[in-house]
């Protein structure tokens, strides 16, 4: 590391190294490699240690408005690539294909009052270091500019660590008829505590 990594706002060129933190993180806070071989931009921010980005967080001011987009626009782009299949999924890389083609999942009556999303990476040797804080304070800065009165994620539920870092930075359960493997979590878009 060649200085102290710095949150500032997602440039182009960070796609790579955020592709990598994706992957690298995805696995319920680990690295997925071994199991996944294979935005909006106003609202996504890295964390930049002066060499590449090493953590982000993205997300919508609007989840239903994502959706559509999605749906309409960012999924014919990928059907050729990853087509869907009618069969169950039987390993991570299906199941992270099937949650592609259904992004009308994300649309639960409870999350409503909950309108913005976000997803938040760190490579592990750059979590608890106050990177992560640092990252939800940007975002949750825009949306509340935004005037995005609240914020919901879903996370695995098995991710304790995680789960720790969420309840320190605020945000609370949200019930969820048939939650699945996830948590469904929630604040306002509000200054950190």
């Amino acid at each position: 590391m060649t200085s102290k990594p710095i949150v500032r706002p997602y440039r182009p060129g960070d796609r790579a190294a955020l592709d990598d933190i994706c992957v690298r993180t995805a696995n319920d806070g680990g690295d997925s490699r071994q199991i996944h071989p294979d935005l909006e931009p106003e609202l996504a921010f890295v964390v930049d240690d002066g060499e590449r980005a090493v953590g982000y967080v993205v997300g919508t001011a609007d989840t239903e408005t994502f959706v559509k987009r999605y749906r309409a626009e960012w999924l014919p782009l990928l059907t050729d690539r990853y087509p869907r299949t009618e069969a169950a999924p039987t390993t991570p890389s299906e199941v992270m294909v099937t949650l592609m083609h259904t992004p009308e999942r994300m649309l639960l009556p409870e999350l409503v009052g909950h309108p913005a999303h976000l997803h938040i990476d760190l490579l592990p040797g750059h979590q608890r270091s106050g990177h992560g804080r640092a990252l939800m304070a940007a975002f949750l800065g825009a949306l509340d500019e935004r005037g995005v009165p609240a914020v919901h994620l879903g996370m695995v539920t098995a991710n304790t660590q995680a789960r720790a870092f969420y309840d320190r930075l605020g945000f609370q359960v949200i019930a969820v008829a048939d939650p699945g493997p996830l948590t469904y979590l929630g604040r306002s878009t509000g200054p950190l505590g």
